[in-house]
C-alpha cells in the first residue's frame, strides 16, 4: 500500500481536499502530466486547433444527445411526431434539436480538418502510427453514429436514405441477404431497424467512441505531439529533462484554444440562430416529411458528409470495374518488367494479377461499389506505411508535392458535390476521374513520394513570436 502524502501543517482547506483526493485517485499526477508539464512544440499553427474543437463538440454531441432521448420516442408510428413535439412544444427542445443537427455536421467540418493537418505535416509518421490508427477508427466509428442517427428523426430521406444504404449489404457475395436482414431486423426499414439504430446511436457506438478517444489522446500524450516543422522537440532537451523548444500545455495552448472555441462558438451559434437547415445541406427538406415507404423522393442523397464516397460508389458501374481490371493488368507486367523480382516472385505477381482481375469480372459492379465506398476510408489506416517521404512536414518536401495535395483535396470536394447532385454521364464520368484520383493519391504514394529532392530540414522548430 502506496504511503499516503499529508498536507502541510496550516494548509487551506482546498488544499487538505487536494491532498485527500490525490491519495485516492491521482488528479494532480494527471493535470501534470497532460497539462501542465505536458510539453507541446512552440511553433503550433492555427491547424492545431481543431482537435480540441472536435472534443468540444464530442461533448455537445452527448448533452444535447441526452436531452433529445428525454423526449424522443423510437417507434415507427410515432418517431417523427415525437420530433416535431421537440421542436414545437418542449420548452428551447427547438434550439437542443438544432444544437445536435448542426453539431453533427461541424463534427465532420472539424474532423475532416484535423485529419488534413495529420495529413499534410506527417503526423502519422513514426512514432505516431498508433495515434493515426486510433483517429481514423474514430472517423469510421463517427460515420457509423451520424448513419444510424440520420434514421432516427424518421423523415423521407432519413428512411430511403437507409433504404439505399443496407441494401448496399445485400449485394455481399452469398452471406448479403443475411447481412442485409441482421442490420434491418426485418424484411424492410421499419420499426425493428429505427429501435435498432437507436440502440447502436445512443448506446454502443458512444461508449466505443468515447473509448477511442480516450486512446487516441492517451498515445499522442505518450509518444509527443507532431508540429509543421515534422521535427521532433524531444530530441535537443534542457539540463532538466525539458524540451528546448517545448512550452508547457497550459497555460499556453488552453488560452490559445479557448480563444478559438470562442470563434468557432461564435459562427456555430450563428448557424444555430440564422440558418440551422444551411441550404437543405444540414437538414433536409424531404426530411420534414414524415418517412412514407409508398413514396420515393425523386433524388435520394446522404448528408454532405457522406457525398465523397457515395460518389464513389456510384461510379462504380461495369466500365468503371473494367479499367480496374485494366489497370491491375497494366500494374502487374509494369511490377514485373520494371521490379526488381525473383522469377518466382514475379510469378506469384502475375497469379495474384491474374486472380484480381478475374474476381472483378466475376462479382458485380454494385458489390464491388461497396469495397470502393469502404475501401476509401479503410486505405487512410494504412498511410504510414504508404508514405516514403525521407521527410515528414509538406514544408520541406518538393513544391510540386503541395499540388499533389492540393489536386486531391479538389478531388474530393469534387466528388463530395457530385453525390449531393443527381446522376448525369458526365458527372458519372468525373467522379470516376476523382475515385481513381483519390486511390492513385494512396497505392502509388510509396512511388510518388520519394521523388524529387526535398529541402534541407532545420535540427531546431522554425518560429518567430508574435
Amino acid at each position: 500500500m502506496a504511503e499516503f502524502k499529508q498536507a502541510p501543517a496550516g494548509a487551506a482547506m482546498g488544499e487538505k481536499l487536494l491532498t485527500w483526493v490525490d491519495n485516492r485517485f491521482p488528479a494532480s499526477k494527471l493535470y501534470k502530466e497532460h497539462l501542465s508539464e505536458y510539453y507541446a512544440p512552440k511553433n503550433f499553427n492555427w491547424f492545431y486547433i481543431f482537435g480540441s474543437l472536435a472534443l468540444v463538440v464530442l461533448v455537445i454531441q452527448i448533452v444535447t444527445g441526452i436531452f433529445l432521448v428525454m423526449h424522443y420516442k423510437p417507434d415507427a408510428a410515432l418517431a417523427f411526431a415525437s420530433v416535431e413535439y421537440i421542436m414545437r412544444d418542449v420548452p428551447w427542445g427547438w434550439l437542443i434539436r438544432y444544437m445536435h443537427s448542426t453539431g453533427a455536421s461541424a463534427f465532420f467540418i472539424v474532423v475532416y480538418m484535423h485529419m488534413f493537418r495529420g495529413l499534410i505535416y506527417g503526423s502519422y509518421r513514426n512514432p505516431r502510427e498508433l495515434v493515426w490508427i486510433f483517429g481514423c477508427a474514430i472517423f469510421l466509428c463517427l460515420m457509423a453514429e451520424a448513419f444510424m442517427g440520420y434514421l432516427l428523426p424518421w423523415g423521407q430521406m432519413s428512411y430511403w436514405g437507409a433504404q439505399v444504404i443496407v441494401n448496399l449489404f445485400a449485394a455481399v457475395p452469398f452471406v448479403g441477404e443475411d447481412l442485409a436482414l441482421l442490420i434491418r431486423g426485418d424484411y424492410v426499414v421499419g420499426d425493428a431497424t429505427l429501435n435498432r439504430f437507436f440502440s447502436f446511436h445512443v448506446i454502443a457506438v458512444p461508449l466505443v467512441l468515447l473509448g477511442l478517444v480516450v486512446a487516441h489522446i492517451i498515445a499522442l500524450h505518450e509518444v509527443g505531439s507532431n508540429n509543421p516543422d515534422g521535427i521532433e522537440i524531444k530530441a535537443k532537451k534542457d539540463s532538466q529533462g525539458r524540451p528546448l523548444d517545448g512550452i508547457p500545455f497550459h497555460p499556453f495552448y488552453t488560452v490559445h484554444d479557448i480563444y478559438a472555441l470562442s470563434l468557432f462558438l461564435m459562427v456555430f451559434t450563428a448557424i444555430i440562430f440564422f440558418a440551422p437547415e444551411m441550404g437543405g445541406y444540414f437538414l433536409e427538406y424531404n426530411n420534414f416529411i414524415p418517412a412514407n415507404p409508398l413514396q420515393t423522393p425523386a433524388h435520394i442523397a446522404p448528408v454532405w458528409y457522406f457525398t465523397p464516397y457515395y460518389s464513389m460508389l456510384r461510379a462504380t458501374n461495369d466500365s468503371m470495374v473494367n479499367v480496374l481490371a485494366g489497370l491491375v493488368a497494366i500494374g502487374a507486367v509494369l511490377a514485373v518488367l520494371k521490379g526488381r523480382f525473383s522469377a518466382k516472385g514475379k510469378i506469384a505477381l502475375l497469379l495474384v494479377a491474374l486472380v484480381g482481375v478475374a474476381l472483378l469480372k466475376t462479382f458485380d459492379a454494385k458489390f464491388w461499389g461497396v469495397v470502393v465506398m469502404g475501401g476509401a476510408v479503410v486505405i487512410m489506416f494504412f498511410l504510414p506505411w504508404l508514405d516514403h517521404s525521407p521527410v515528414k512536414s509538406i514544408r520541406y518536401r518538393p513544391d510540386w508535392h503541395k499540388y499533389v495535395y492540393a489536386l486531391f483535396v479538389v478531388f474530393f470536394a469534387i466528388l463530395g458535390y457530385l453525390g449531393i447532385k443527381p446522376p448525369s454521364e458526365i458527372g458519372t464520368l468525373i467522379a470516376q476521374v476523382g475515385t481513381l484520383f483519390y486511390f492513385g493519391f494512396f497505392l502509388l504514394m510509396p512511388w510518388w513520394s520519394r521523388l524529387g529532392t526535398p529541402k534541407p530540414v532545420p535540427d531546431r522548430v522554425t518560429f518567430n513570436a508574435h
